[in-house]
């Protein structure tokens, strides 16, 4: 079957070139806005949370106690998890940064965030992340939160970024997945049960801090290349 003309005039792929230029746009501008930020934490979580529910109340005092810690708090931007903790961070006077997405769906920034980066690239937006984050924090979520935490923990397994500190926020959401790793996925030897401790595990804003500044208190290994 011949090619018409508009075929290719839709074959993007003829965009590549300029996209570069896009990507590369991207990057300056997140590092000059986020190498002034200062110490901070990123939280991510389910966009669904409603307002008033446990995990997003819980999120909001995780990220206000990690504000008089010292730091500053990053999100997607978007509304849930990311919302409750944009808005503990901007109420007690922290930093409240969000990297927003441009997806189909038109995620808006919540009206918590202080600082505002908006990305078209997801791996883009996971550099900012994993450069300008001390800690991670995993609050309830679905598939976005899953591809955060497995690439967080997969760089540090690999060796390709310092350990971070990265922490499972409610114990009784993520026991399923936990059992599933050391019950299926070590017995099957895809994992180890060192990987294991790659993560920890909180229930409480102030005991998510503590996690956080312990293990900065101890002895850094040296970052990976």
């Amino acid at each position: 079957m011949p090619i018409r003309k508009n075929d290719l005039e839709h074959d993007f792929t003829r965009e590549d070139p300029w996209r570069i230029f896009r990507i590369m746009s991207e990057f300056v501008d997140g590092f000059d806005a986020l190498s002034k930020v200062g110490p901070a934490i990123s939280i991510f979580g389910s966009s669904r949370a409603k307002r008033g529910s446990f995990y997003y109340q819980a999120a909001q005092e995780t990220a206000a106690a990690f504000v008089r810690a010292g730091y500053a708090v990053i999100t997607g931007a978007g509304p849930g998890i990311m919302e409750a903790a944009n808005k503990g961070a901007m109420k007690a006077g922290g930093e409240s940064v969000g990297l927003n997405i441009l997806i189909p769906s038109e995620q808006k920034a919540n009206r918590y965030v202080t600082k505002l980066l908006e990305f078209r690239y997801f791996f883009c937006r996971k550099v900012m992340f994993l450069k300008y984050s001390k800690a991670f924090i995993f609050f309830p979520g679905g598939y976005g939160t899953l591809d955060e935490l497995s690439e967080v923990v997969t760089l540090i397994q690999t060796k390709r970024v310092r350990p971070f500190p990265s922490v499972l926020y409610g114990t009784p959401f993520w026991r399923g997945f936990v059992s599933w790793l050391k019950h299926t996925a070590v017995a099957a030897d895809t994992i180890t049960s060192e990987d294991l401790k790659l993560f920890t595990q909180a229930d409480h804003p102030e005991q998510t801090v503590s996690i956080v500044q312990r293990f900065y208190r101890q002895p850094q290994p040296a970052r990976g290349k």
